[in-house]
């Protein structure tokens, strides 16, 4: 591997490693259902895509593994400390953008 190949991965890494320190520290407050329903991604979506990058390294993290790696606590702590009960209009985004999103791939 180049120079530039591993700069361009060590930087690549660091980019993300910020974005979940922003998501996980930073801006607990942002819900995940609004996250999903905005921009179509959410702190779950981040989680199963490193699952998903490690299998394809031949690496098995399952769902709730991946998603403690991310979130750095378990998902029943991170609702307990963080996350909101979500409305009916939230709920009828969610499905929407699940759908468009993640339901179809």
């Amino acid at each position: 591997m180049s120079d530039h190949s591993q700069q361009e991965i060590e930087l690549q890494a660091a980019a993300f490693r910020r974005l979940q320190q922003h998501l996980m520290q930073d801006r607990t407050d942002v819900q995940n259902i609004d996250m999903m329903n905005l921009a179509g991604f959410c702190r779950n979506c981040l989680s199963r895509w490193y699952q998903e990058a490690a299998a394809e390294r031949g690496i098995e993290i399952g769902k709730t593994e991946a998603r403690e790696l991310f979130y750095g606590m378990t998902m029943e702590d991170w609702k307990a400390n963080y996350q909101n009960e979500s409305t009916d209009t939230q709920q009828e985004a969610f499905a929407v953008a699940f759908k468009e999103n993640v339901g179809g791939k």
